[in-house]
């Protein structure tokens, strides 16, 4: 759940708790208006009953020789307000304050107000002359009393409905620009580890944010300076790794290979100077000879991978088509290999095809030794328009599974990794079905 909203339905709660505590309010405060209403029109009656001339005369039996002339008890009373008036022997009479009964509250509500009308009537004595000669008995009449209920209570929730929703969407809108910068913070830590050059977050007006911010910023600097040493120690790797592999190759070719020259020298000398009823010599000889032949092939395969063409004078196409062409010599009747080469390569900087010969050379191996494959395809192609890119593909029939191969990476993709990082380039591999896809891309500046 976002912050947003997140917020505004914390908002909804506590506006939802607003409305229904100024609902609560509105009601007990019209219940007690009405209350209070009662208790005053019962006070009214009572105070005008004990002015009337004329009540005080005793009769028999101690009681008023005479009734008042007239009861003004209809004008005392309050709009909703009902009263029995008790006199002597005489029968209760009920009068009850004008009411129009417009806006009758609903039956739903009057029948939720069942506390309202089970509630204790407001009752007073009259007094004439220090001697009680009645009682009042005043209590909100039930459908004038859910009448006010209704209207003060729809009125209170109709101004805290209005005022909830405004503040609600007046704070989701204010919330909605406080917490704008955490989706372009959240945007900037996920570009962290995209390539190439990262705009630097803005200044933000919330200081948490800002901080927050400059936080992110320093970070991307730091990283941006880590990849660049690390590009810079992964290009001196690969660069160091073909300088000892040259050396090498020196090495194997002047000492190891004078050494199988010589040896191969004195198996034939001994083979030539070998009496003729020695044939066992004669024998142990030859076979000296066929393992040093055998050693030469080798040697001559490890000179083969260790030594770089020259790709100043021939060019990447043309090494391309060398490799392949030494491994279909020493293949014959294995699987067949398919080279197709598009676009443009010249003007590749140096470094950039020395990498491609070594990766297509490690695809070519890895495809050839750890597969099954019936036909191999070697495609390398330099795009034309916008980002010059040259992108090395590999398709083999062979079978295998890429998650196993990304997880039980060797040296050889291990290599191929850091030759590609060192470049800015990626390396992916996907399944065909029938095999494993191998795709290098690498951008070119020329």
């Amino acid at each position: 759940m976002s912050l947003p909203t997140h917020l505004g339905l914390r908002l909804l709660v506590v506006a939802a708790l607003c409305l229904a505590g100024a609902i609560a309010w509105a009601a007990w405060d019209a219940h007690a208006s009405l209350r209070w209403e009662a208790a005053m029109s019962a006070d009214r009656i009572a105070a005008q009953l004990a002015r009337q001339p004329g009540l005080g005369s005793a009769g028999p039996a101690g009681m008023p020789a005479s009734a008042p002339q007239a009861i003004p008890a209809i004008v005392t009373l309050l709009p909703g307000i009902c009263a029995d008036i008790h006199l002597g022997l005489e029968l209760p009479r009920r009068f009850c304050g004008d009411w129009d009964g417009l806006a009758a509250a609903p039956a739903w509500f009057r029948q939720a107000l069942v506390w309202e009308a089970a509630a204790a009537p407001t009752i007073r004595a009259i007094v004439y002359r220090e001697r009680t000669i009645g009682s009042v008995t005043a209590w909100p009449d039930p459908p004038a009393s859910a009448a006010r209920l209704w209207r003060r209570t729809r009125l209170a929730a109709g101004l805290a409905l209005g005022v909830a929703a405004a503040t609600v969407l007046l704070n989701w809108l204010t919330m909605m620009r406080l917490v704008a910068p955490a989706g372009r913070i959240v945007r900037g830590l996920e570009n962290l580890d995209t390539v190439g050059a990262r705009p630097p977050l803005p200044r933000f007006t919330a200081t948490e944010f800002d901080r927050i911010a400059r936080a992110c910023n320093a970070l991307a600097d730091r990283l941006a300076h880590t990849e660049a040493e690390r590009a810079r120690l992964v290009q001196r790797f690969v660069t160091v790794q073909e300088e000892e592999r040259q050396a090498l190759a020196r090495d194997l070719h002047d000492a190891f290979g004078q050494c199988l020259a010589a040896a191969g020298a004195r198996a034939a000398a001994i083979e030539l100077a070998a009496p003729p009823e020695r044939d066992d010599l004669r024998e142990d000889a030859q076979g000296i000879e066929a393992i040093i032949a055998t050693m030469r092939e080798s040697l001559r395969d490890a000179l083969a991978r260790l030594e770089l063409p020259d790709l100043t004078e021939a060019g990447l196409e043309e090494a391309l088509r060398g490799l392949v062409a030494d491994w279909r010599g020493q293949l014959r009747s294995g699987p067949t290999l398919h080279l197709d080469i598009t676009g443009d390569l010249a003007g590749m900087p140096e470094n950039v095809a020395a990498s491609l010969y070594r990766i297509a050379q490690e695809l070519l191996t890895n495809a050839l030794r750890h597969g099954q494959p019936s036909r191999i395809f070697l495609r390398l192609g330099r795009s034309e328009a916008g980002p010059r890119t040259v992108t090395l593909t590999l398709d083999d029939d062979g079978g295998g599974d890429v998650s196993r191969t990304v997880s039980h990476m060797g040296r050889g993709l291990v290599g191929i990794r850091a030759r590609l990082a060192a470049l800015g380039g990626s390396l992916s591999l996907t399944g065909t079905g029938s095999g494993i896809r191998a795709c290098a891309s690498v951008p070119t500046a020329g």
